[in-house]
Parts: structure tokens; sequence; C-alpha cells
């Protein structure tokens, strides 16, 4: 590594400009910017590990009490906790002795100063794209998270190590829905209720769903919710309108439901040189949320911001982000690389709830009604196992085998991950 070969025009610029940037990014109105620096407070971990945190923050009712008598006293809040270790983030770009070439044509032509802008865009458009690289990674691996309870950063869409931090998703939280949303038939605003209810016996109070433009699409047509938005605009034609997200939002807003935060994102990935578009929120998915305030961005300190090298020109950007830029003789060229010990972590992951719009299961399966079997995923299981599966959740009415296999279904549909896991445990194959 050697000094750059545009040193004087670098050495002024490199720290005000980069920072600039960065508070350019920081300032973007709320639609467009990255909705982890909105949703996460930064975190500095002095030991380079990152820690998520759950807990049972629900508030108590006081207790009325005799004059003279003591104060009655209550369970401090349960604490659970994950941790790991924060992972590395990078990237770089070089110019090629044709571009650097380019550059030294301009210089040597720019006698009056007119060409001064074009060689600062030049010199300055690979430092952009390594912090934005490292902010697009944060956004997917931001939005998967929420979206899934996991990080996974797979082989596929990574040209490092491949990585997978799961932050403890509830289970009991995991939910499907009664029919897909991109059935005509199905009925989204019965989902979000059944969530809602499910939520409240716990003392949660969900006041935001996330999802993404697939969902969104499937929702606003169904007539449920055209009824529930024509309803709230006393609406009494024949021809329910298709509500926009504003009008939606309000009607939900007075029926004590969730506001709806649009999720469509795209993210650029590119390994051994080719690129493609991935979507990190996970389609179909519905994240149920109690605020907006959703964790930490925990970052640590590089081993090379504290080792700087003599002829490489540095620069911090937003805390967590090193820039740096140099010359090499082989290949002969001029790198820009940013890196970053940092990562998005959930928190109070308890009060997090998910609904997969397009997992309904049991509703997919033909029944005979009237007999003793009932047939789930395919295969054929004693009615009476399914009833005592139900049973054994206690997350649904109780069931009997008097029952309809479709309200069986209905049931079987309502269940959280956890709630299938013990339902599935129950059931007896019919001989």
């Amino acid at each position: 590594m050697e000094k750059s070969l545009f040193y004087t025009w670098l050495e002024k610029l490199w720290g005000p400009t980069i920072t600039a940037y960065v508070t350019k990014v920081n300032g973007l109105k709320e639609e467009k910017a990255y909705l982890f620096m909105s949703m996460l407070q930064k975190k500095f971990s002095v030991n380079l590990k990152w820690g998520s945190l759950n807990t049972d923050g629900r508030t108590v009712a006081a207790d009325v009490v005799a004059l003279d008598s003591s104060i009655p006293l209550k369970r401090r809040d349960s604490f659970k906790a994950l941790e790991g270790d924060i992972p590395k983030l990078g990237l770089k770009y070089r110019k090629s002795e044709q571009e650097m070439q380019d550059l030294q044509i301009l210089e040597a032509t720019n006698t009056n100063g007119n060409r001064t802008p074009q060689i600062l865009r030049m010199l300055f458009d690979d430092p952009n794209k390594v912090i934005k690289g490292i902010y697009e990674k944060l956004e997917y691996m931001f939005l998967e998270a929420v979206s899934t309870g996991a990080t996974t950063i797979s082989e596929d869409v990574n040209e490092g190590t491949a990585v997978r931090i799961s932050f403890g998703f509830n289970d009991a939280n995991r939910f499907g829905v009664n029919t897909k949303w991109s059935d005509p038939n199905a009925k989204p605003i019965s989902d979000i209720e059944h969530i809602l209810d499910k939520a409240s016996k716990k003392g949660r109070t969900p006041m935001f769903m996330m999802l993404d433009r697939a969902s969104w699409n499937n929702f606003k047509s169904k007539a449920e919710v055209r009824e529930l938005y024509a309803a709230s605009i006393g609406f009494a034609g024949s021809n329910t309108p298709t509500p926009t997200m504003e009008q939606i939002n309000n009607a939900l807003t007075n029926n004590g439901m969730p506001q709806i935060v649009l999720i469509d994102k795209s993210v650029n990935v590119e390994k051994n040189g080719i690129r493609k578009s991935v979507k990190p929120w996970a389609t179909g998915v519905v994240a149920f949320v109690e605020s907006m305030d959703l964790g930490d961005l925990t970052y640590g300190t590089l081993v090379e911001a504290n080792n700087p090298k003599q002829d490489v020109l540095y620069a911090q950007a937003d805390d967590y982000i090193l820039v740096s830029t140099y010359h090499s003789n082989d290949p002969f060229s001029e790198t820009t690389s940013s890196q970053a010990l940092v990562l998005p972590v959930i928190n109070n992951v308890d009060g997090i709830y998910l609904m997969n719009t397009e997992e309904s299961t049991a509703s997919e399966d033909a029944q005979t009604e009237g007999d003793a079997v009932y047939t789930y995923k395919g295969t054929n299981y004693t009615k009476q196992s399914v009833v005592d599966g139900l049973n054994a959740t206690d997350e649904v009415p109780p069931s009997t085998t008097a029952q309809q296999d479709a309200t069986l279904a209905s049931k079987i549909d309502k269940l959280s991950e956890e709630g299938v896991a013990t339902f599935e445990a129950e059931l007896v194959p019919s001989v």
C-alpha cells in the first residue's frame, strides 16, 4: 500500500466530504431513509459482542391498601438475553489504470479550475458507494431479522462468510391465516383480529403492521377490507371502493387496529462479478410490533482503526464505518474500501408477532364430512386424535368429534407454530 496518487486533492476534502455524505443520507425524508437508522439506536460494544435483551416489561396495577398496612411487593421484570460475536462487513472498489489515466489528464488540463467538479466527482464516487454498501447490507439484515426472527446471510448473496444469527423469536407468536390472502375469499381483518386477541391476552398491544407490497396488494382488494373502509366513511353503495394506504390506515385507527407500514425494499448483491436484486423482507409475512423502536445497532472498533497504516488515508463514517483509500502497484490501481463491525439487534422479541399470510395448510386438505378420519397435510389421522391435539394446545376453543372438518381446519390454521407442534404430537394415523 502506498499513498494515493491524488493525495493532494483528497487530503483536505476526504473527511469533510465523507461526513457530508453521511449527514445527507441520515437526513433523507422519512419515506426514503433506511429503516434500520430510524428503528434502531446505536450502541457501542467494548468486547465486540452483541446482546439481545428480552424483557417482560408489562405494567401491573397497584393494589388498594388499607391505612397502616404494608404495601404488597411485586416481582421484578424477568430478563432473557442472547449474545454472540459482531460480524465484520466490508467491500471495496478499484480504479483501473484507464480511470487513473483519465484523472491525471483532467488534472493536467485543469488550468483554470473548470475541471475541478469533474475530478472531485470521480474521486469521491467510490467512497460514497462503499459507505452506502454497508448501509444496504445493514438494511438487508434488519428487514430479514424483523420478518423472520433471524439474519441469515447465505452464500448465494454473500461473497464472504455465511452467517446465521437468531434473535429468539417466540414460536407461540408465529401464526398462519385461515385462508391465504392471495385467495379471493380471504378475510384479512379477521386474521388481524386473531393476532390482536392473542397479543392482548399476554398484555401486548401491537401498534404497527409491517408488510411487503405483495401482501398489501392482496390485503386492500379483499371484501372484508373494503367493507371496513366503506363503513368508516359512511359509504352505503353496492360497489365498495378499494382504499388507499392512507384511507385504510385511518379506518384501522378508528377501529383500534394497528397502522400499516409498507416495506418495499430491494438490495443489489454481487457475487463472482454477477449482480442480482434480492428482497430482504420475507414474502407474505406481516410483523406486528408495539413501537417503531425495535432494538440496537451494535458496533465495535476495528483493529485497523487503532493501528492505521502510514500511507493510507482514513475517515470514520457514522461512528462505525472505517473508509480508506490507497495506491497499489500490482495491479496498478487506486483502491477505496469500507469495513465495519456492526449488527442490527432486535430486542424485546416477545412483543413481536409474525403472521404468514400465505400459510393456510389445514384448509387446503380435502375432507370427507361425517367420517372418523381427518386428513392433515395429505395423511389420514383419527378424528379423535385431531380433537385431542387441538384441545392440548389450549389456544383455540374446545373441540369435539361432532364438529365439522371445516371447523377443525379453521382452528388448526389459527394455531401458532408452538401450538402446531403440540397439536402434531397428538396425532394418531388412521388404520
